[in-house]
């Protein structure tokens, strides 16, 4: 066993005593971790995580593929909630790869003594709810059944691998591997032909790290994206100091921000700016790297001619970075506004299709027919290959909530209450499933954040509305059927009043997923926003929810109707 945790049969048998819990939650990275803390050590519950994992870590858990690493700055990719944390934890450097974010978590959850209460090496196979009892009933793929008043989905946003179903990928001879699930023990690429599919944020992290073994390395790309120069480096003592001693500065400041970065986007316009200082204050922001650079500008994703000047630099950037004009070409050719995907970061990406041993193939010229014994065969003919891998991304935001088997009342599936797409209030529940809180579910800023300010966010709200039900006695709370339309409009709205749409292609759509309802899903609104929204619904007394409990007569009764 890794990180100090017990085994599955172990823990099985000590919730097997009491299967029944006041909570249940389900994942084991930054949201459950910090759920748990919550009901646990300040509301008194008696609660329970579900990990598939035989460690804490969630997303970073399973993501450990070559050059994983954060683009959020790590001063700020922390829990907050708490000084001492901040205090005792020192980053290594600018960005964090995934290990150094594993042994942050670890250390979080050793401190905080958490781990006894999560069970390792489990999977919720099933949640059903039981509305005669009020409980809902997590079946796990040990054999065991738990049950809960509040059921708490801690699955994270992109954490359901996407391996695209490509005819003959099961035949091919060689060894293939997606991202999402990458072998704990590593891959060796030595002197090996290297084929990856994918070039999202996930593969342009992981080309350079790739190529450096790689006897070939052929990246196959379907969408061009743009991708800024993370500048990563070692923290200085004195910076060390700074995030330490400007803690609460730095709170302020991620709470203020439309992204929950420690960073503020910029009052002024892109044409307020005569072209010569505009191009100046690009390179600026280029040579500072990271996402600061879409900061530098407020109407960047509101005006298509702003968001032209960017992109027409950006793309400038790549065809001077690279020296071959035929892959210049093809990595330049991209097709949407600049940030209405996710915008990656990267380590040396572009740099790296000037060695001899990486190219590059254009799918939207020679698409992918199949994949042979042998290696993958586009319309062009075929590349012989020892490895594939997968840089395909996930099924985000509903892939792995609609894995659970989640049935509410009337037996109703989510899966089904979602068909057309996911509807949600605040991100946070669904209409006919009481009692069922989604963590930065769709509908939430979630993945256009920093994503430990938003999981705070969310976390602390639901343990809050919880605190109330306890404190009133109430028995349930889901929204109403109005204000979940109403919310599924105002992100429509926000959403439609950005360029983030246009990106036809993107997983924020679900376009990535063949089959999956086009909806925009996470909420385009800011942050501050957003928190602003949810505090002001707490503060009308849940203001969109119907909060009720058991009468006498076992009638039930609306609380706040």
């Amino acid at each position: 066993m890794t990180n100090g945790s017990t085994s599955a049969a172990e823990q099985t048998t000590r919730a097997g005593d009491a299967g029944r819990y006041d909570a249940v939650i389900i994942g084991a990275g930054f949201s459950g971790m910090y759920q748990l803390h919550l009901l646990r050590d300040r509301l008194g519950l008696k609660a329970r995580v579900i990990e598939r994992g035989d460690g804490v870590g969630g997303t970073w858990y399973w993501n450990r593929y070559p050059g994983a690493r954060c683009d959020s700055e790590s001063h700020s990719y922390s829990y907050y909630f708490s000084d001492e944390l901040l205090k005792e934890w020192q980053w290594s450097e600018r960005y964090p790869q995934q290990p150094e974010i594993v042994r942050y978590l670890n250390y979080v959850a050793d401190k905080l003594d958490l781990k006894r209460d999560i069970q390792f090496e489990t999977s919720a196979t099933a949640a059903r709810y039981d509305e005669k009892a009020n409980l809902w009933r997590v079946e796990t793929d040990t054999g065991e059944t738990v049950s809960a008043k509040y059921l708490i989905t801690a699955v994270g946003c992109l954490s359901s691998a996407n391996v695209p179903d490509i005819p003959g990928r099961d035949s091919f001879k060689g060894q293939w591997y997606h991202t999402g699930q990458w072998p704990h023990e590593g891959v060796d690429f030595t002197g090996k032909r290297v084929g990856q599919i994918g070039t999202g944020s996930t593969g342009i992290q992981a080309v350079p790290v790739i190529a450096e073994t790689a006897k070939t390395l052929t990246v196959f790309q379907r969408t061009a994206n743009y991708s800024i120069p993370a500048q990563n480096h070692p923290l200085s003592d004195e910076f060390k100091t700074w995030a330490k001693d400007s803690r609460d500065e730095i709170r302020r400041t991620m709470h203020a921000s439309t992204n929950g970065h420690p960073f503020l986007i910029s009052e002024r316009k892109v044409f307020d700016v005569s072209a010569e200082e505009r191009k100046a204050i690009y390179e600026k922001a280029w040579e500072v790297g990271g996402l600061r650079f879409r900061a530098e500008f407020q109407d960047l994703l509101f005006d298509k001619a702003a968001n032209d000047t960017a992109a027409d630099f950006l793309k400038s950037k790549i065809r001077e970075i690279v020296k071959d004009p035929q892959k210049a070409k093809v990595l330049s050719d991209i097709d949407h506004p600049f940030a209405t995907k996710r915008p990656p970061i990267d380590t040396g990406y572009f740099e790296t299709y000037n060695r001899d041993n990486v190219s590059v193939v254009n799918l939207r010229e020679t698409p992918i027919v199949e994949i042979t014994e042998t290696g993958v065969k586009t319309s062009d003919g075929e590349y012989e290959l020892d490895i594939i891998v997968f840089a395909t991304g996930f099924d985000a935001m509903t892939g792995s909530l609609l894995k659970l088997g989640i049935v509410g009342r009337d037996g109703v599936t989510l899966n089904k209450a979602w068909e057309a797409g996911p509807r949600t209030y605040l991100g946070v529940q669904a209409v006919g499933f009481p009692n069922l809180f989604t963590i930065t579910g769709p509908g939430s800023p979630s993945v256009l954040c920093n994503m430990p300010v938003a999981i705070e966010q969310h976390v602390e709200w639901v343990a809050n509305c919880i605190e109330k039900m306890e404190t009133d006695g109430i028995d349930r709370i889901e929204p109403t059927e109005e204000a979940v339309t109403g919310w599924v409009d105002h992100v429509n709205e926000v959403a439609n009043a950005t360029l983030l749409p246009q990106a036809g292609h993107s997983w924020y759509l679900g376009a990535n997923v063949p089959g999956k309802p086009r909806v925009f899903m996470p909420y385009a609104g800011g942050m501050a926003r957003f928190r602003g929204i949810c505090d002001g619904v707490a503060a009308k007394g849940y203001e969109g929810f119907v909060l009720s409990r058991d009468s006498a007569d076992s009638r039930t009764e609306a609380v706040n109707a």
